[in-house]
């Protein structure tokens, strides 16, 4: 299950780049905007240490040894998918040879790339957009992940009315679809609506307008009452 992600008060940027001189120069470039800095030689270094989504930017440079950055990004999605957690922007160091790789990165979801050797004006634009963006993603992250929470705590019954609701049925016809009471149908409305913490139908039809019925007509459970 997808669980929230916090904001930090203090923006957190990895650099994972297996160049010294190359993290050291960007982490006191970095740090003049008063953003925390953490350091990585290689990509399992990263991947072994704290969780992507503890960041709010990575900079990552494509050409780790061991581990390409291509690839350990195509690892970091792997995972954000298979935990459903929050993967934040990640820039790309690139050298001149290296703009397939980079092509590749964009269309699996990077947010930009960088060309060594990086412009300290070009990188500190770069980082604040990604910050920027990272703040908008985290929010709705937060807000897809509660609204889950809430869909699991549904029982059968309630996502079999769910369904009808979002439909567009009235009372009568869901209780006619179901073969249950129309003062069944209004119990269980009521108990839905509590677990969304709204009011009315229309208002849980625009909670779950953008949302896939498959996330509650997918569950099922014992209680069907």
């Amino acid at each position: 299950m997808s669980e929230q992600i916090p904001l930090t008060t203090i923006p957190q940027i990895a650099i994972i780049d297996d160049d010294a001189g190359v993290r050291g120069s960007l982490g006191m470039l970095l740090e003049t905007r008063n953003w925390a800095v953490t350091e990585f030689e290689r990509a399992g270094d990263f991947l072994n240490g704290p969780r992507a989504r503890d960041f709010n930017c990575l900079i990552i440079d494509i050409r780790i040894p061991d581990m390409s950055g291509l690839e350990l990004y195509e690892e970091l999605n792997r995972r954000t998918k298979a935990r459903h957690t929050y993967l934040p922007p990640a820039l790309f160091l690139s050298g001149h040879g290296d703009i397939p790789m980079v092509v590749k990165a964009l269309k699996q979801g990077a947010s930009d790339f960088l060309e060594k050797p990086v412009d300290h004006r070009t990188l500190l634009d770069a980082v604040s957009k990604a910050l920027t963006a990272d703040q908008a993603a985290r929010s709705s992250f937060d807000t897809q992940a509660q609204l889950i929470q809430e869909i699991s705590e549904l029982t059968s019954r309630e996502r079999e009315v769910l369904s009808e609701i979002v439909r567009g049925y009235l009372g009568k016809q869901i209780a006619e679809h179901l073969n249950i009471s129309a003062k069944t149908v209004e119990a269980h409305r009521l108990r839905i609506c509590q677990k969304f913490n709204i009011r009315t139908s229309m208002e849980l039809a625009a909670k779950l307008r953008d949302v896939s019925p498959s996330l509650w007509e997918k569950k099922e459970d014992d209680d069907s009452l």
